[in-house]
């Protein structure tokens, strides 16, 4: 059976042949006339011979009676009647044309459809969707979000509360951190008091769902009407998408992305060209791999930079949270967690070697350890320290650190975690929304504001408001502006086709705290690669520990 584009085309094929089927008679007149003037210039050559006329004059006669019998022919060609058919040929094709094109836009819609058949669904959870009425639904959504990236959300939430066409209110509230709300929910998991909509991490919504709290997204993302288009869909960026699709819940989706961050290495350019420029670094630019990583944090421990005052210099404060230990071993070419057999693998060899080098900076005064909260941020700024790690969503904090620093400003940029890689391997994560199990007019109501939320307009507000990465490819076509002001955030941004997520699992975050606890301890001198081993064992007995039961 043929498939609708191939079926427009032959149509197409056939009409114009059909159009320019009357056109035929009009080129048959003109080689008719071409014919004769070729006879009356044969004939006059004869005759010239024939008389013994000069066959130069005879030829110019030729030529002309020739050149007549073209212009006739081209005259003919334009006469009223030869004008209609062409006009009736050209109307003909145009009709064919129109035709063609249409029959082609309903078979991209067609196959559109196709695409968008809604996903099976259990309708005492759902309702049935298209019946669901919205009139007057409220939604309340638990966030996190302070400060201008608040500022921001609110403006979003009245707009959408103004403009939508069912009615629906959100309202937007902040709950704290992601460690309160985390426990708002698993005690509203308990008692039934439950927000239409909450900001989750990918293992925190593991945790709620083993608890059967929220509802897969699949339904409203698929639905032909409140769904999205297969072409929206495709304008997200698939990573993001998919680490919300939980492995423990047969990769359903349970979150959806509003916006994202990365795991990156902050640096002093104008340090690292200092050190460059007397000879104690050998490469230029910043560190590619972990043994130029540990030659400019030596130097640098030894060569203060030029605007620092304080006496005080070390190359890195090693950070040790477990997303920094979890981009060692994306960096390496590892994983920390085997998705085919749901066990965790933090025990490998380049895990375990970059570990090591970390400790063996610290222990040989190259590098410390963060002295308070953000107290690496603070040292960057005053051009103490030449290296920092840690997410893009603070590079608002290091412009200021930088500008307000006792080093009075200096040329800084991010880059990759150095890697042994081919090519960088960059730990993307954040916070994404995810839909609790209440009714089925909320939940309706909650998804109409999360795509409301995630278009591209509003990706592009929320992204220069929050400096958080968008979730959409399109978006960056209207950041130009935004990347000039801020390079530091467009050279991250290049690195998202780099990209790799942590588990999305239950149970994550206590093994988080684990993972923190076992690189400390290969700081503190402990052999990796038995830390690792520890760790591995305690990781995957929290994971079963946490695991849903069916």
């Amino acid at each position: 059976m043929l498939k609708p584009k191939f079926i427009v085309l032959f149509t197409i094929f056939a009409l114009i042949l059909a159009a320019c089927a009357n056109t035929a008679e009009l080129e048959q007149a003109v080689q008719q006339a071409e014919a004769q003037a070729a006879n009356v210039q044969a004939t006059a050559e004869a005759m010239a011979a024939e008389a013994g006329i000069d066959v130069e004059a005879a030829k110019a006669t030729a030529e002309a009676a020739a050149m007549q019998a073209q212009e006739l022919a081209q005259e003919a060609a334009q006469s009223e009647e030869a004008q209609a058919a062409l006009a009736a040929a050209q109307e003909q094709l145009a009709a064919a044309q129109a035709a063609a094109e249409e029959a082609a836009a309903r078979a991209d819609a067609a196959e559109e459809a196709a695409s968008m058949v809604a996903v099976d669904y259990d309708t005492a959870i759902y309702g049935v969707i298209d019946d669901v009425d919205l009139t007057g639904a409220n939604v309340v959504f638990w966030h996190q979000h302070s400060g201008g990236r608040e500022e921001e959300l609110m403006a979003m939430v009245d707009e959408f509360n103004a403009s939508n066409e069912w009615g629906i209110t959100v309202e937007a509230r902040n709950e704290g951190g992601y460690g309160d709300i985390y426990d708002k929910m698993i005690a509203g998991l308990t008692t039934g008091e439950l927000p239409g909509l909450v900001v989750a991490y990918q293992n925190q919504a593991a945790a709620y769902e083993v608890a059967d709290g929220l509802v897969s997204l699949e339904p409203y993302i698929n639905h032909p009407t409140y769904g999205l288009s297969a072409d929206e869909q495709a304008d997200f960026f698939k990573a993001f998408v998919d680490a919300d699709k939980l492995p423990q819940f047969g990769g359903k989706a349970y979150g959806f992305p509003p916006n994202r961050s990365m795991e990156l290495m902050y640096y002093n350019a104008e340090w690292l060209a200092e050190l460059r420029a007397a000879g104690a670094v050998s490469f230029d630019g910043p560190p590619q791999d972990p043994d130029q990583f540990a030659e400019a944090v030596c130097a640098a421990s030894q060569n203060a930079f030029s605007k620092n005052s304080s006496g005080t210099t070390i190359g890195y404060e090693v950070r040790t949270d477990a997303s920094n230990v979890a981009s060692m071993a994306f960096a390496t070419g590892g994983d920390i967690y085997d998705y085919d057999n749901n066990q965790f693998t933090y025990s490998q060899k380049g895990l375990a070697d970059y570990m090591t080098m970390m400790a063996k900076l610290l222990a040989d005064g190259c590098a410390s350890e963060i002295a308070e909260n953000f107290g690496d941020q603070t040292d960057f700024g005053n051009g103490k320290v030449l290296f920092t790690m840690g997410s893009s969503s603070g590079l608002p904090f290091y412009q200021s650190a930088v500008n307000d620093g006792e080093a009075g400003g200096f040329e800084w940029s991010v880059a990759a975690i150095p890697y042994t890689t081919p090519n960088p391997v960059m730990n993307v994560y954040g916070a994404s929304v995810s839909i609790p199990k209440t009714d089925a007019q909320t939940q309706l109501a909650a998804w109409l504001f999360v795509r409301y939320y995630t278009s591209a307009d509003l990706q592009a507000r929320w992204a220069r408001a929050s400096n958080y990465f968008p979730v959409r490819e399109s978006v960056a076509n209207g950041l130009s502006d935004y990347f000039a002001e801020n390079p530091a955030y467009q050279t991250a941004f290049e690195m998202l086709r780099y990209t790799k997520t942590e588990p999305g699992v239950a149970g994550y975050d206590p093994i988080r705290d684990a993972a923190q606890e076992a690189f400390i301890r290969v700081l503190n001198g402990e052999d990796a690669n038995t830390v690792l081993a520890d760790l591995d064992a305690t990781a995957n007995q929290l994971l079963a520990e946490s695991a849903p039961s069916n």
